[in-house]
């Protein structure tokens, strides 16, 4: 059963409806989130034909449709593609409907600058796993970045981020086999924590850099006017 497909069919659908409710109008930053995504979606693939030859994680072939591009099968390409739309639209509605809702500046900056030396510390302790390093030495200078340069996103991110946090751990979750028979995406436990929430705990930072990645390119298209769009709540 293709267990895989309809989760990435299941995660876009409602948010793709609903991208046309009148006060929504997620359709018109298509023009400035869908290049942030394909962009992001380009480091990740990248990523993971790396890791999946590595043997850092796999994939179990009795929940794909077994069609494979690059040694990924097409359920993983369109992952970074369905997961980051669902969770974009959801920070865009709460940009819309809920923009006051944001974490203090210098309550983001202090939740920032403690993830990255969390992040630095882990990774130098446990230098010997490869999923948990390269997982964090993405994510510090990402969030440095933001922090630093715009930390407006951040402080409504982390918003978004908390909100997401059950549909993502559900989603994840089946696919690694915490809420499933047997995972559909597997990791070598050697190259991680071994450290497991329903995933394992660098899933949790894989995730937040995969969204707040296409976040901060899309907010810079805009702040640069390579695309038009009208909203700059995001």
């Amino acid at each position: 059963m293709p267990v895989y497909l309809l989760l990435d069919i299941g995660s876009i659908l409602i948010p793709l409806i609903f991208s046309f409710h009148p006060r929504l109008r997620f359709d018109k930053q298509w023009s400035s989130y869908l290049p942030a995504i394909l962009l992001s979606m380009f480091l990740y693939i990248i990523w993971d034909v790396w890791f999946t030859a590595e043997g850092v994680w796999g994939f179990n072939p009795d929940y794909l449709v077994g069609i494979d591009i690059l040694n990924l099968p097409i359920e993983e390409w369109l992952f970074f593609i369905c997961i980051p739309y669902a969770c974009l639209f959801t920070h865009h509605c709460i940009s819309v409907l809920a923009y006051k809702k944001v974490v203090p500046s210098q309550i983001t900056a202090v939740i920032a600058w403690v993830l990255i030396v969390s992040w630095i510390i882990v990774a130098i302790v446990f230098n010997d796993r490869l999923y948990t390093v390269v997982n964090f030495l993405w994510a510090i200078p990402l969030v440095l970045f933001v922090v630093i340069k715009k930390r407006h996103i951040l402080q409504r991110f982390f918003v978004t981020y908390l909100l997401i946090g059950l549909p993502f751990i559900i989603v994840n979750g089946i696919l690694t086999g915490a809420l499933n028979p047997e995972p559909i995406v597997w990791y070598d436990n050697s190259e991680n924590l071994g450290i497991r929430f329903f995933m394992p705990i660098e899933d949790y930072t894989y995730a937040f850099t995969m969204l707040l990645f296409p976040l901060a390119i899309a907010d810079s298209l805009r702040q640069h006017r390579i695309f038009d769009s009208k909203d700059k709540k995001q």
